[in-house]
């Protein structure tokens, strides 16, 4: 009889502490990272990534290149990169079925509206047709009323050439084209600012 108790007392314990892990990890999994902001190099799955060198303070660094991805419009029409030469870009990738990705959109969307005529927007979706589709994620944007524009990745060849395995992942790069930031997980409104003032400084 005492065995059993004793049994029964280890066993509700395991299940409490099972039950309070889950739900702290709901709780938090949700919230938005703060300063996870990291200025460098990313690294792509390109083997070949162009360099260029640069004095800073200085001191030489490489600059790496963005590589060059196709997505989609949602009426099918192709999209590169390399289209949107000239001015900086705010690469980010995400899917709605994301808890830290809809927790950050209300900032970037805000952020398009205040720098969208000074920088490109490129909201990736990775829609890989079954979690994640066209109409789930178009429906998501219309539903939640974001303007900032919305393009697909449904080759899955944008996530694959930048290694996505966990979003949100939001890549700054500059007018020319090379990584200045790389923001892992959901950025903060102050975070996502941090990234957009080293971009205007890149100008």
């Amino acid at each position: 009889m005492k065995n059993k108790k004793t049994i029964l007392v280890v066993s509700l314990g395991l299940v409490l502490l099972i039950g309070g892990a889950y739900l702290l990890y709901e709780r938090l999994g949700g919230q938005v990272q703060r300063d996870n902001l990291t200025v460098q190099q990313a690294e792509t799955s390109e083997t070949k990534v162009q360099t260029e060198s640069a004095d800073v303070e200085g001191e030489t660094q490489e600059k790496t290149e963005a590589p060059d991805f196709t997505v989609y419009h949602r009426d099918g029409e192709e999209v590169q990169l390399s289209d949107f030469r000239g001015k900086p870009v705010i690469l980010n990738f995400w899917a709605s079925w994301c808890g830290p990705c809809k927790s950050e959109m209300p900032d970037f969307d805000e952020a398009y509206k205040k720098y969208g005529e000074e920088i490109h927007f490129l909201m990736v979706n990775l829609t890989d047709g079954y979690q994640e589709t066209m109409k789930k994620a178009t429906t998501f944007v219309e539903e939640s009323g974001y303007s900032f524009p919305v393009y697909y990745d449904k080759d899955s060849e944008a996530g694959q050439t930048y290694q996505v395995f966990s979003i949100p992942t939001t890549y700054f790069i500059d007018a020319e084209g090379f990584f200045v930031a790389q923001g892992n997980g959901a950025l903060d409104k102050g975070t996502l600012q941090r990234g957009i003032d080293i971009l205007l400084d890149s100008l």
